[in-house]
C-alpha cells in the first residue's frame, strides 16, 4: 500500500507561495494632471486603450486644477507622478527643494493655445493687437509666457502696446471674454473651436505655430520616487510611448472617439476638429524624450518673460535615460 504524503504549509509560507504564483499583480500609480485638456489626448488614449494595464499599472487619474496645487500634490506625496508644465520643475528647484521634481517623459511639444478675436479678422496681422484689450493667462504660467514671447517676436510690447488683463482665473477666462470688453483672448481647445462654432469668437492665430518646439507639458516625479520605483516609471513611460505612436498612426476622428468619455459635454465633431488642429501643428510629442534644445527654448521664453529664477542645466532636471531605454527596446 502506497503511503500518500501531503504538503503542509504554515500560514506565512502559504502567503509567500501564493504571492509567487500570482503573475497578475499590478502597481498602483496616483497620477495628477494640471487640468482636464484635449491637449493631453495621448494620456487619455493610454488609459482607454489599456496601455497602462499592459504594463502592469493601475493608474488613478485625478485633476488637480492648477500648477501650484499639482506640484503640492506631487511634493507632498499626494501624487506619484504629475502631468504639468515643465517650468514648474524649475520653480521648485529654485526654492532649494531637497527632493525636487524630475522631468522624465514629454507629452506635448508646442504651446496649445490659440488667439481668438471677438470680431472676424479675415486679414489679421499681429499689428491689429496694438491698443486692443487682450485677456491673457496667469502670470508665470506657460500659456502667458509663450503668449508674451510670441507678441514680442511680432513687434508687440504686451505691457505697453495693449491693455493686458491677467486678473482672471484660468477656469473663468472663457466666460470673462464672452461677457467682457476684451478684443482678444488666449484659449485652449476645444474652447476655441466651440467659440468659433457658436459665433462667440474667431480663431486668428496659433501660439503653438509661432513659438516653436517647447516642452510644454511633461510627466515628472520626485527623484526619490525614481530611485525607489524605477521599474514602474519605465513601465509608465512605455505606456505613454505606445499612446504617442497610436495617436500618430490614427485619424483625429478615431482619437476623438477613444477620448470622448473625458469630454462628455463636447460634440464629437468639435473634438475631432480640435485634435486635427493639434496634429497639424505637431503639438503631440511623437516620443517621450525632452531634448536639450527644447529645454533651452523653454528657458529663453521664461527669461524673456522675466520669470526664470535660475539657469538650470538640462541634465539637472531632465532624465532622458528612461525614455531612451523605452524607445530603444
Amino acid at each position: 500500500m502506497k503511503r500518500v504524503r501531503y504538503l503542509v504549509l504554515f500560514p506565512s509560507v502559504l502567503l509567500l507561495f501564493l504571492s509567487a504564483c500570482n503573475t497578475n499583480e499590478t502597481t498602483k500609480i496616483q497620477l495628477a494632471e494640471v487640468t482636464r485638456s484635449l491637449f493631453y489626448a495621448p494620456q487619455y488614449v493610454a488609459i482607454e486603450k489599456g496601455f497602462f494595464e499592459e504594463e502592469g499599472l493601475d493608474v488613478d487619474l485625478q485633476t488637480t486644477w492648477g500648477g501650484d496645487t499639482t506640484m503640492t500634490a506631487l511634493l507632498s506625496g499626494g501624487a506619484d507622478i504629475a502631468l504639468v508644465g515643465s517650468e514648474t520643475s524649475i520653480y521648485v528647484y529654485a526654492q532649494d527643494s531637497r527632493d525636487y521634481a524630475i522631468n522624465f517623459a514629454q507629452l506635448t511639444q508646442t504651446d496649445g493655445t490659440f488667439l481668438v478675436a471677438k470680431e472676424p479678422k479675415p486679414d489679421f496681422t499681429w499689428e491689429d493687437l496694438t491698443n486692443s484689450t487682450f485677456l491673457g493667462q496667469r502670470k508665470g504660467g506657460m500659456p502667458q509666457m509663450v503668449g508674451e514671447y510670441v507678441l514680442k517676436q511680432n513687434g508687440i510690447d504686451p505691457h505697453n502696446d495693449l491693455n493686458l488683463l491677467q486678473n482672471i482665473d484660468f477656469a473663468n477666462i472663457p466666460g470673462a471674454f464672452v461677457s467682457g470688453d476684451a478684443d482678444y483672448v488666449q484659449l485652449f481647445e476645444p474652447t476655441a473651436s466651440i467659440f468659433e462654432k457658436e459665433g462667440q469668437g474667431h480663431i486668428v492665430a496659433s501660439f503653438g505655430e509661432e513659438s516653436g518646439k517647447v516642452p510644454y507639458t511633461v510627466f515628472m516625479t520626485k527623484q526619490s520616487y525614481i530611485d525607489e520605483n524605477e521599474d514602474s516609471v519605465i513601465s509608465f513611460t512605455k505606456a505613454i510611448y505606445k499612446a504617442q505612436q497610436w495617436v500618430q498612426k490614427n485619424s483625429s476622428e478615431e482619437i476623438a472617439k477613444v477620448i470622448e468619455p473625458y469630454f462628455e459635454d463636447t460634440d464629437l465633431d468639435i473634438l475631432t476638429a480640435s485634435i486635427e488642429r493639434y496634429k497639424e501643428q505637431d503639438s503631440f510629442a511623437t516620443d517621450p524624450i525632452l531634448d536639450e534644445e527644447e529645454w533651452n527654448n523653454l528657458k529663453n521664453i521664461m527669461e524673456e518673460a522675466g520669470e526664470l529664477p535660475a539657469d538650470v542645466p538640462h541634465e539637472e532636471l531632465v532624465n532622458t535615460q528612461i525614455a531612451e531605454e523605452v524607445i530603444n527596446n
